[in-house]
């Protein structure tokens, strides 16, 4: 059993236990693990609901109780609690949760599922299907889920588009989004709206995002490569902080990402909502999530990371898929830094400063090196090029396309 400074060779179980209640073994999402099947083991430890860190281990086939006890062993290695945010007088916002899809029905049910296990009774949840094909996300809605989960439509593609159409739907104080291949934990919404309880100032929450799968090895290359994750240790931000090297606005791909953030509704409202010209549908790819978190920074308001905000991660599976995620990452980033510079001229000081160094950290959400492999740099590399020139080019299409609904 060791700290999980490599992950393991896949397929590898995933599983979490909270050294609180040794006895209740689980996997992402929330659900009661099964036994194991045997093999290599990446598992979340935690001490009352607070992420502590990743071990390793093998576990023998049906052995439930030798794998507990395992990580109960190695869990003591991982230090204390971190420490909880202090107790805050105000009552907790209220709360919409956001999630966009487009023709993924499959995924749907577990995402959902966990969903409802994490959200508050009076929690606001919104589907929005994104340029369908058919009626089956639709039909799943209905009939699965029925008044629990408000559907909505949104008939142009674009992820900004479907995001600005949850958020001028939402009632809530705060506004939740995560993706249709993540799994929600239970306790992700409580930990999200602790954080903005305990600081006004603060106008946007991301949180920690961990691997649900580890079957193939585009899985795990993904994860030690590119992977979402940021660390057990909270963090906050100000643009008055933002003095380091390379400056704003290349560090806010340290913040977080899309598959797991929350904003105050107003905030996110005051901003003009996500630019229709990024995202995921459009040629940016992209860069959404980045350029949200960027202009609520300079509004003065405060960007928070809180590992206690825990989201699980289906990463793509095949090799294809791999390959066109890393371009895509690079053409979002590139796409996000134009961007930036067309809504904020003045960082084009800070472009031009400090664009050399931050192109080796500039792959996916997580820096690459020279470890990571050449095809995946190259391909986000080819993306960075590109990013621009899609930017400019989706801006000039958006003013082709419906105006789409403002938050």
């Amino acid at each position: 059993m060791t700290a999980a400074t490599a992950l393991p060779d896949p397929p590898a179980a995933i599983v979490d236990l909270d050294l609180a209640h040794p006895q209740e073994l689980r996997v992402p999402g929330g659900a009661a693990a099964p036994p194991p099947t045997g093999g290599p083991v990446l598992a979340l430890v935690r001490r009352h609901g607070r992420p502590l860190g990743l071990v390793t281990t093998t576990a023998s086939r049906g052995d439930t109780s030798g794998l507990r006890a395992a990580l109960l062993a190695a869990g003591t290695a991982l230090g204390a609690t971190p420490a909880a945010p202090p107790p805050a007088a105000a009552p907790p916002p209220t709360l919409s949760v956001i999630i966009c899809t487009r023709d993924r029905t499959e995924l749907l049910p577990r995402c959902l599922d966990a969903l409802l296990r994490a959200a508050p009774a009076d929690a606001e949840l919104l589907l929005v299907d994104n340029a369908p094909t058919d009626l089956t996300t639709h039909d799943l809605v209905r009939d699965r889920y029925g008044d629990r989960i408000r559907y909505l439509r949104e008939p142009v593609p674009g992820l900004a588009r479907a995001r600005n159409t949850g958020v001028a739907a939402a009632t809530g104080e705060v506004c939740a989004f995560t993706d249709d291949d993540a799994l929600p934990d239970p306790g992700w919404l409580h930990a999200m709206l602790a954080t903005f309880r305990s600081d006004p100032r603060i106008g946007c929450v991301t949180g920690l995002v961990l691997p649900a799968e580890l079957d193939t090895p585009s899985q795990a290359a993904f994860e030690r490569h590119c992977g979402f994750s940021r660390g057990f240790a909270p963090r906050t931000w100000s643009l008055a902080d933002q003095g380091g090297d390379p400056p704003v606005p290349y560090t806010v791909s340290r913040f977080g990402t899309g598959a797991n953030m929350a904003f105050r509704t107003e905030a996110l409202r005051a901003i003009g909502g996500f630019d229709r010209a990024t995202g995921a549908g459009t040629p940016t790819r992209g860069g959404e999530d980045l350029l949200a978190f960027l202009r609520v920074l300079t509004t003065g308001r405060l960007v928070a990371y809180a590992p206690d905000a825990l989201v699980w991660h289906r990463h793509r599976r095949t090799p294809a898929a791999l390959r066109s995620q890393v371009y895509g990452f690079g053409v979002g980033y590139g796409a996000y830094l134009a961007a930036a510079v067309v809504q904020r001229p003045a960082l084009l000081a800070d472009l031009l400063r400090g664009l050399p160094k931050a192109l080796p950290m500039a792959p996916g959400r997580r820096r690459t090196s020279a470890s990571s492999p050449r095809e995946l740099v190259r391909l986000h590399r080819r993306g960075l090029l590109v990013g621009p020139l899609s930017y400019l080019y989706s801006r000039g299409r958006q003013r082709t396309l419906p105006a789409g609904i403002r938050p």
